[in-house]
């Protein structure tokens, strides 16, 4: 009778820990790639900003405002 009680809380528990160990994996694979694009946008002078938009895609759903100053290349140096 306790196992028949103990069957569905054990359910529960593993697909608890089940979707919690996906979920963690989703979030740390956009991390690393958020990661990756704000790195890149900050090598070339810039900072990374959110477009507004919820694609599930960082490189659609962010930008890179560049905020540095004209290069040599453009001021005729």
């Amino acid at each position: 009778m306790i196992a028949r009680r103990s069957a569905p809380l054990l359910f529960v528990a593993l697909a608890a820990v089940t979707v919690s160990a996906c979920a963690s994996g989703v979030s740390s694979t956009r991390e690393k790639s958020l990661a990756q694009l704000s790195s890149d946008c900050e090598a070339r002078g810039g900072v990374l900003l959110p477009t507004g938009q919820t694609t599930g895609r960082d490189a659609l759903d962010n930008y890179c405002r560049i905020t540095g100053g004209p290069s040599d290349r453009l001021r005729g140096n």
